[in-house]
């Protein structure tokens, strides 16, 4: 990969981003360095992206330039998606000039609900916050059964270490290919999530007999629109993947161990 425009994206403005050096540094190399803003659309002609913050950092990244790979540094609490933390900087940018990383292709999902199409890097999710809430699943067209409960998530691989994690689903290898369902709060003991084909087509439909007139549509972490009871989610994989370079092959175990004190 020959590097000649990289944006860089940080988390927030409180911290101290060295952010001259590694304009010089890349300058040195012919790199020309972009900082990118939240809001604002990014230059068409990035090579690569470095998130400086936590996961949420890298998946605004992702979803700002979503055919650029990433380069995710830990500057916040967890990092599941990092590379390497703050202190590792140097060594990291070092391997990076010299070509010494690997990029992660990660699934992706794309969503299509009543009033758009979105594509998530970890998740999907569909949710009251006060009421119960009752959510038909499909899968390819045959309906498997109705989850009783606060909501549903249905997430990539690289999503079984975020909100699938607390929910209690199975952690999943980045690049095993396929897609999980599981429910948020289910009123049944016996349920479980569910792991399906990357090629699954997933339909949930709000159940008319949802308590709550408002449902929210939540995906990687951000709000996207209202919905209603009767409204349909449809949930297949995007044709764009996500992308995200690292320097190690054990870097999601090491991630694992790491952050979950393994």
């Amino acid at each position: 990969m020959e590097l000649a425009k990289v944006g860089v994206l940080l988390r927030d403005e409180e911290q101290d981003y060295p952010l001259q050096e590694i304009t010089q540094l890349f300058g040195r190399h012919g790199i020309e360095l972009v900082e990118l803003e939240w809001e604002e659309d990014p230059p068409t002609d990035l090579d690569l992206v470095m998130a400086m913050g936590g996961d949420g950092t890298a998946l605004k990244a992702l979803d700002l330039c979503p055919r650029c790979p990433v380069l995710a540094i830990n500057y916040g609490t967890v990092g599941f998606l990092t590379a390497g933390d703050r202190a590792d900087l140097e060594s990291i940018l070092t391997r990076l000039l010299k070509g010494e990383f690997l990029v992660s292709e990660r699934i992706t999902l794309e969503c299509e609900y009543p009033s758009g199409r979105v594509r998530a890097v970890n998740e999907v999710m569909v949710r009251t916050y006060n009421r119960l809430m009752f959510i038909d699943v499909s899968v390819d067209d045959i309906e498997i059964r109705t989850i009783r409960g606060d909501g549903v998530v249905v997430g990539a691989p690289t999503g079984s270490t975020g909100f699938l994690l607390s929910a209690g689903a199975p952690i999943v290898m980045p690049d095993v290919r396929c897609l999980v369902l599981d429910g948020i709060n289910e009123y049944n003991f016996s349920s479980r999530a569910i792991i399906l084909p990357p090629e699954a087509r997933i339909r949930l439909h709000i159940n008319p007999q949802t308590k709550d007139n408002k449902v929210y549509l939540t995906v990687d972490g951000r709000p996207h629109g209202d919905l209603c009871p009767g409204d349909d989610i449809l949930i297949r994989k995007a044709d764009t993947p996500a992308r995200l370079i690292y320097f190690d092959r054990s870097y999601f175990f090491h991630n694992l161990s790491s952050r979950l004190n393994w």
